[in-house]
């Protein structure tokens, strides 16, 4: 069966017969988990930019179904808490960097910019247009 609808495949266009022996070579991924994998990838750019890894593993460990033990499912969700305070703890951390670092860079340029300033003048004085 298979191997008539690849000989129809190439039959009818060449590249039908192809993706049909590409599909054969992959072990016939089913098609929920094909469906599935391109929800997951169009959802991972939710808003623009690719979701990280952590936040797709926490909202995973959020949808799973209690385990049946009460005192694991609270401290399951004690633990996920005190990481996602932790990620955004980080994330504000990162964040104060950056604006750090910029401020670096403007004090830097702004240095750079009174030097050549203070060149000119000394060379040949304000030559303003």
């Amino acid at each position: 069966m298979e191997i008539g609808a690849i000989v129809v495949g190439f039959i009818y266009w060449w590249p039908v017969g192809l993706a049909l022996v590409a599909w054969k070579l992959a072990g016939y991924p089913a098609f929920a988990e094909m469906r599935d994998a391109a929800r997951r990838a169009a959802s991972e750019f939710e808003g623009g930019r690719p979701a990280s890894r952590f936040a797709r593993a926490f909202e995973a460990a959020n949808r799973r179904d209690s385990s049946g033990n009460a005192a694991f499912d609270a401290y399951r969700r004690t633990e996920l808490d005190r990481l996602e305070a932790q990620r955004r703890a980080l994330e504000e951390e990162s964040r104060a960097f950056s604006e750090f670092v910029e401020e670096l860079k403007r004090a830097r340029d702004r240095e750079q910019f009174d030097a050549f300033m203070a060149k000119r003048r000394a060379e040949g004085g304000d030559r303003s247009v």
